[in-house]
């Protein structure tokens, strides 16, 4: 009986698991949508079949104006009738002082429920290219494990890097936090963890760095936005400024925010390498080992073979095409989807495995990853219960409220905070964009700042709050490589702080250089 008893002391309570953490945001916000009003901002796109512009009211009602100059300044919208016409804003730009409440019946207990699981399935089906790419991406693993080529990579990689692991980190993350300010690398990101974490784990270091380097590489990029489309460049023409005029402060923030997060990486990694024993996930330390390192367990060196140094290059090669097509071709996951499935078909060829063990090494492998691909159409279930209930625009109303009559300098730290709440909802950044520009852009004229500051504010805000937002990139990074959330807080609130007090000093900075 006294050992059962140690037994249940010494049990400890579990952190709740990535599906978990983000169906319980789901069924938070659901409760939400019974308090908050529903509303919607009107607003105006342009419509290419009929070469015009739809206006649709807030209660959904469509007329057509023409694609004018004109008849945006009828609506106050200051931007550029070119950029809508010529698709650079793609998505519906919002009215200002156009919100109105409409009426939406609220659903019963049990339409809320319907509601619930319906989203889920939605969220699911909307994210199908995500996770179809998600899918073929875990079987392309499973085949380079079978073939033994990541093994034997490593393990001759493992003989070249000792002395040097710090520049994994300092590379890896430096092109990633490039590739996210420039052109919003994000999600396709999730492509560099197989490769990158048997890399990482033979120099030394644990797979909490990995998920450091790699994630905080593309979210710090994307929060230091400097030329990105979707978000630095979208904000500006939606806000009506000219987006180069501001690079030269976002580039010194961009040096900053990537060289605090860099340093606090590698401060944690040293510690790591010096003293496994120290790693926030030292109770995967063994098994990350034999999964990851399967040619570091004392047995004898194998030898790196032809076949399985062109499956490698086939797998790097799907990368390089991946990242080509992403930043000159504007591709997305269905075309990324579309070049790993091409990069599996090479495999079979180049590979040397059967039919047989070809597939069931595709199929292992694709399950491996079915969590993170669940996870993603979890998230998405979010946006779509905020989207059917019309309550982001009443969010967005009612913070734009609260800002008015401040002095410079309290404004553009509250806007920060009031973005950091906005992205917490509103994951899309162009979404956002498009949506708060119109409002907020127009109150730095009354508190007599520059509109730079306002889109820095969204920039830095909407970035910020992406380090732990769980209906974000954050949870299918995790889950790429079994940490709970827990231990990814555990691991990055210092560096919250730190990054936090970034963003205000540079908002100041803003103020002054502006």
């Amino acid at each position: 009986m006294s050992t059962v008893k140690q037994q249940v002391k010494k049990k400890k309570h579990e952190f709740p698991t990535a599906y978990s953490v983000i169906i319980i945001v789901l069924v938070l916000v659901q409760i939400l949508t019974f308090f908050i009003p529903a509303g919607n901002y009107a607003t105006v796109a342009y419509d290419s079949s009929s070469k015009d512009f739809a206006i649709t009211s807030p209660t959904g009602k469509v007329t057509h104006e023409p694609a004018s100059q004109q008849t945006l300044d009828k609506y106050k919208v200051k931007i550029d009738a070119g950029k809508l016409v010529d698709g650079t804003i793609y998505k519906p730009v919002a009215i200002p002082d156009s919100y109105r409440r409409i009426k939406v019946k609220k659903p019963s207990l049990w339409g809320a429920v319907k509601q619930f699981l319906t989203a889920q399935v939605n969220g699911i089906a909307d994210s199908i290219d995500i996770i179809t790419f998600i899918l073929i991406l875990g079987g392309i693993i499973g085949v380079v494990y079978a073939n033994g080529a990541i093994n034997s990579g490593m393990q001759a990689l493992s003989e070249h890097i000792k002395g040097k692991q710090v520049l994994l980190i300092v590379i890896v993350m430096g092109l990633i936090a490039l590739g996210g300010t420039t052109f919003g690398l994000a999600e396709e990101t999730m492509a560099f963890y197989p490769m990158l974490i048997p890399v990482f784990l033979a120099a030394g270091y644990d797979t909490m760095t990995v998920v450091a380097t790699i994630f905080l590489g593309t979210s710090l990029g994307t929060l230091a936005s400097t030329i990105n489309p979707f978000s630095t460049v979208i904000a500006s023409n939606t806000a009506g400024v000219n987006f180069a005029r501001a690079l030269p402060l976002r580039i010194g923030m961009l040096l900053v925010t990537v060289l605090v997060g860099m340093i606090y990486t590698i401060i944690y990694a040293e510690k790591v390498r010096k003293d496994p024993a120290k790693s926030l996930v030292y109770d995967q330390y063994e098994e990350n080992k034999q999964k990851y390192l399967a040619f570091d367990n004392g047995k004898q060196k194998s030898r790196f073979t032809l076949r399985q140094k062109l499956t490698l290059l086939t797998f790097v090669a799907g990368f390089l095409v991946m990242i080509w097509g992403v930043q000159s071709k504007g591709w997305y996951f269905t075309e990324i989807a579309v070049v790993f499935l091409a990069v599996s078909y090479l495999l079979f060829v180049v590979s040397g495995l059967s039919e047989h063990k070809f597939m069931a090494s595709f199929v292992s492998g694709a399950a491996d990853l079915l969590g993170v691909a669940l996870t993603v159409g979890l998230a998405r279930a979010v946006s779509i219960v905020m989207d059917e209930s019309h309550t982001s625009d009443t969010i967005m109303y009612f913070f734009s409220k609260q800002i008015t009559g401040m002095n410079k300098l309290a404004f553009v730290w509250v806007l920060f905070l009031i973005y950091i709440v906005l992205g917490f909802f509103i994951q899309s950044s162009s979404g956002l964009a498009v949506l708060s520009m119109p409002i907020m852009a127009p109150l730095a004229n009354v508190v007599g700042i520059d509109r730079a500051s306002v889109i820095d504010a969204y920039n830095w805000g909407q970035g910020y709050i992406s380090l732990i937002a769980p209906v974000g990139l954050i949870l299918m990074s995790l889950a790429m490589v079994n940490i709970g959330f827990d231990k990814w807080w555990k691991f990055v609130w210092k560096l919250l702080l730190l990054e936090f007090f970034v963003c205000l000093l540079f908002l100041g900075i803003g103020l002054l250089v502006y």
